[in-house]
């Protein structure tokens, strides 16, 4: 079939059972820096993915960028708050960024009715409690003072990085210095230099020499860049990456906090709906009704931050994939923290998945994040009157289990020869009720440079979400279209006796990868 959209960076890609790889949301490409080219050469980020981990006062920032321009020398630019020295920098391995998304990733899962007059078999609680882990100096000089209006503060090379730490008192020096060094600025830059310089910022620059990475399609397949640093504010700088931009951004940010999930400070917050049921038309094309969803979430909440996940990295339910183990960890930066004991240092992290998409002008000021209270949602948990458990509910005190989570039920349609049937009990497929399919899941770009495969089942391009939802979603405003299956039983929760079928099922970080454009819903 034709794809339309395909992403712009590249992170991954599954074959799944129940509609197989699937493309993320939307346009994606967004940094917390920005793109120097080598000569007059004119740049757009591409795509990037952000890690963060958060311990006290100490950030690791770990990012996955994608370049799309001519094989010339060129830079990458994000403002740190301290210098940072070698033992601060490191290159992380590009699977690892495939790992977290597809743990998070927006998931699709696939359940039937059980015969109404046999025994249940499975509880809403056994399945949803069952986790699947798989486990060169400047010559500027200030006019006042005759001092370096431009410093460099510290050099060195980390893989196919040559790292140069500068410090600046003027906007106007620094765009200098980038140029006298043979690399042009965006325009629009420099207004945002003088407002990080008033902050006190450093400025991390990453050269790389084409020479020493691989291109893969024109884009330049480079190694995240992970540093640590020190500081009181909880932030991330995304004013510079919007230099950059060709258009409307997507940012996927993944944050991982002790037992804490993170939400930002300074902008609206929003939770992405969950366990909807949708059409079995979705299973075919998931990453097309993802995007929709997403988008219509967004218009709803102008200028919010979606929440898509937030739950203990080393468990989840149902699982798409592997967990996070203690490598993964220490790898993202908990091998910088101290810890009383070593089940201390690689237990008990949330990892929280926050989306935004905002357009050039869109952001007026970094991303600054804070603690919140725990939330629940898109799980398959019924409440006292039988009722499947809907949108998020936040839990002071308690744990994070929150997904975005989307359903297919496939209802009794077989004989019923007893006087007293109970519906509403769910698990796997005729003949085999406890085995459930591996989930779809709304992948972000493939980071490895390998676009999300589709089926040949259809594209959902030219449907609207009403026709793709079999129940309304209130929050979004949107009224369901969709013909009923011949339901038996009343609505798709789990009703008396419900049983969930929760466990076993289906699939992406900063998260972007290889993608053509997807239209707007």
């Amino acid at each position: 079939m034709k794809m339309q959209t395909i992403w712009k960076g590249a992170l991954l890609a599954a074959g799944l059972t129940v509609g197989a790889g699937m493309i993320a949301p939307g346009d994606a490409s967004a940094f917390c820096g920005f793109y120097v080219a080598g000569g007059e050469s004119s740049l757009f980020n591409d795509a990037t993915q952000v890690v963060l981990m958060r311990d006290g006062t100490k950030t690791i920032l770990s990012m996955q960028n994608n370049y799309q321009g001519p094989t010339k020398k060129f830079a990458m630019v994000v403002p740190v708050p301290e210098v940072l020295m070698e033992e601060n920098v490191k290159t992380l391995p590009a699977e690892l960024f495939a790992k977290v998304d597809q743990l998070t990733a927006p998931r699709l899962v696939e359940y039937w009715e059980q015969d109404p007059c046999q025994p249940d078999y499975y509880s809403n609680n056994d399945l949803a409690q069952a986790p699947n882990p798989e486990g060169g100096s400047s010559n500027n000089e200030n006019a006042n003072d005759g001092d370096p209006a431009v410093k460099i503060e510290a050099e060195f090379s980390v893989g196919e990085y040559d790292i140069v730490i500068l410090s600046a008192t003027e906007a106007n020096a620094l765009d200098t210095w980038l140029k006298d060094n043979s690399y042009s600025i965006p325009a629009g830059a420099a207004p945002l230099f003088e407002q990080y310089i008033q902050q006190g910022m450093y400025f991390f620059v990453a050269k790389v020499d084409p020479a020493k990475v691989t291109f893969k399609d024109g884009r330049a397949v480079l190694s995240p860049l992970r540093f640590d640093y020190d500081s009181e504010t909880f932030s991330l700088p995304v004013r510079l990456g919007m230099v950059n931009s060709s258009g409307e951004q997507d940012l996927i940010t993944y944050i991982l906090g002790r037992n804490q999930r993170y939400e930002v400070a300074n902008y609206p917050n929003a939770f992405i709906p969950t366990n909807i049921e949708v059409s079995g038309d979705v299973k075919a094309d998931f990453g097309t009704f993802y995007t929709k969803l997403f988008a219509r979430t967004v218009k709803q909440n102008p200028g919010a931050v979606v929440t898509e996940y937030a739950w203990d990295a080393s468990t989840c339910d149902p699982c798409p994939g592997p967990t996070l183990d203690p490598e993964d960890y220490a790898t993202f930066g908990a091998d910088v923290l101290g810890g009383e004991s070593e089940q201390e240092f690689f237990r008990g992290w949330t990892v929280t998945r926050l989306h935004a998409r905002y357009g050039k002008d869109g952001l007026t000021d970094d991303l600054v994040f804070k603690s919140a209270p725990a939330v629940v949602g898109g799980r398959e948990r019924v409440d006292e009157r039988g009722r499947l458990e809907t949108g998020a509910k936040l839990e002071a005190g308690g744990s994070d289990n929150f997904q975005g989570r989307y359903i297919v039920r496939n209802r009794w349609t077989g004989a019923v020869n007893c006087e007293e049937p109970v519906y509403g009990n769910w698990g796997g497929p005729p003949g085999n009720p406890g085995g459930l399919p591996q989930p779809s899941p709304a992948l972000s770009p493939n980071t490895l440079g390998q676009p999300a495969a589709i089926t040949d089942g259809g594209s959902l391009e030219d449907r609207d979400l009403e026709t793709l939802v079999k129940e309304d979603i209130d929050d979004l405003d949107v009224k369901a279209r969709h013909e009923a299956d011949g339901e038996i039983g009343g609505s798709g929760c789990s009703a008396a006796g419900g049983a969930g079928g929760g466990a076993g099922v289906m699939l992406a970080l900063l998260g972007l990868v290889g993608l053509r454009r997807r239209k707007r819903a």
